[in-house]
This record gives C-alpha cells, sequence and structure tokens, in this order.
C-alpha cells in the first residue's frame, strides 16, 4: 500500500513506479522503442518496469526514471498500527 507524503502519493513497490513510469513515458509521447533508444536499456527490461515485474539493478530503474522525469525519494517508512483500544475491541466479546 502507498504512503501519503505531503498530499501526494508516495510509490511504494514496483507495481506502482511502473505505472508512474508508464504514464509519464506516454506523456511525454514516447513508446516503449524511443524510450528504449534513449536510456540504451533494452524494450523488453522497460516492459518489465513498467508492468511492475523487473528485479534488475537499481542504476536500471534510475536511469528508466530519469529519462522520464522521475526519480526516487527515500522518505522514513510509515507505521500504521492499530491503537491500544483497537486491538482490545477486536479481541472483546461481546457479553450482550
Amino acid at each position: 500500500m502507498a504512503n501519503i507524503v505531503g498530499g501526494q502519493k508516495a510509490m511504494a513497490n514496483r507495481v506502482e513506479i511502473g505505472e508512474k513510469a508508464r504514464m509519464a513515458r506516454k506523456s511525454l509521447g514516447y513508446t516503449q522503442q524511443v524510450l528504449s533508444e534513449r536510456t540504451n536499456i533494452n524494450k523488453t527490461t522497460i516492459s518489465e518496469i513498467e508492468n511492475g515485474r523487473f528485479t534488475g539493478s537499481f542504476d536500471i530503474f534510475e536511469r528508466v526514471l530519469d529519462a522520464v522525469g522521475l526519480q526516487f525519494e527515500v522518505i522514513q517508512k510509515q507505521h500504521s498500527l492499530p491503537d491500544w483500544d483497537d486491538i482490545e475491541a477486536m479481541f472483546s466479546e461481546d457479553n450482550e
């Protein structure tokens, strides 16, 4: 699940990164082939990135994102733990 940072949705996983990369590529009017030629990265690899299946190097991710005007942002991980009252309510028995 993505985190909200500064009012914007932060990229949290490969699928979301790929979706953002695809949208940015298309907004620039690039095909995967054009992006491949601009980055010297195989078109198949670009497809894997856009479909959330890429498990290769950070360098390749970064080169593709840079070519479409995106960048990685490292932020403190946001945890969403329930409050104690919420935990108690989950395990309480209805006596009514």
